[in-house]
């Protein structure tokens, strides 16, 4: 679990997180939601410590990230996945190298073991040994994706962050890595946190849902909390569309 207590962040005096209090557990897929410059990108840099804090905490598993010393954050970063907007596979390295190489830096296995487990991160994300020896240009959008949900979870994290996982990808393609990331994060009992605005992936997998309105928590819940909530911000942000106005009211 990763507990964020009061937090406040500023950039050149302006406060961008006021004073963010949330619990985000393990097994489940904890969603940050908001408009662009609501904080959220802020808050996931801030929890990974890209961000040093003005004031408050984050808590893992009970550890306070600002209170760890050098060798303490190396082992936190053993245990945190990353899985970039982009992707981010390195385009000289094959699909089977991208995956085997957070292996290679981190772990002190036998290559006959970052071989194997490789191979199984791999094929649990579906993706067939016949493409493991291309290159990420070879392959497709969806496809790199998995490919860098195998690398992310290599090391069997406990945490994995996932920043806007979707983009770029079609609606259909969306909704499989979707379904992946929920898989995946109950299956090995991970505490995942995504940092999404896609209203598709938030009604699918959202078990823990924080919604960021001008640096502050506006609201917290369910996906299914969401069809019924009666806070306006909250309701002006994810029923904006029509198609969505008329999913809510015919759960009504």
């Amino acid at each position: 679990m990763i507990e964020v207590k009061d937090i406040v962040k500023s950039f050149d005096g302006e406060t961008v997180l006021d004073h963010v209090s949330t619990e985000m557990r393990d097994g489940e897929v904890n969603m940050i939601i908001g408009q662009s410059g609501s904080g959220k990108t802020v808050l996931m840099k801030c929890m990974i410590g890209l961000h040093p804090l003005d004031a408050g905490q984050i808590l893992y598993d009970g550890r306070d990230l600002a209170e760890m010393r050098n060798k303490d954050i190396r082992l936190l970063h053993r245990e945190v996945g990353m899985l970039f907007q982009g992707s981010a596979l390195f385009d000289s390295m094959s699909v089977m190298e991208n995956v085997l190489f957070p292996l290679e830096m981190f772990s002190r296995m036998s290559r006959e073991q970052m071989q194997a487990r490789a191979e199984f991160c791999l094929r649990r994300v579906e993706m067939p040994e016949k493409v493991w020896d291309l290159m990420p240009g070879e392959i497709s959008g969806g496809q790199q994706k998995r490919v860098a949900i195998a690398r992310a979870i290599v090391l069997e994290p406990k945490y994995l962050f996932c920043d806007e996982p979707n983009s770029g990808l079609d609606p259909k393609t969306s909704l499989v890595i979707d379904a992946l990331i929920h898989d995946i994060t109950r299956e090995f009992n991970i505490c995942t946190i995504v940092n999404s605005h896609d209203m598709n992936s938030i009604m699918q997998i959202g078990d823990n849902v924080i919604f960021l309105k001008d640096g502050k928590k506006e609201w917290q819940g369910s996906r299914h909390e969401i069809m019924h909530s009666d806070n306006q911000a909250l309701n002006d942000f994810v029923f904006a569309s029509e198609l969505f106005k008329k999913v809510r009211t015919a759960t009504l």
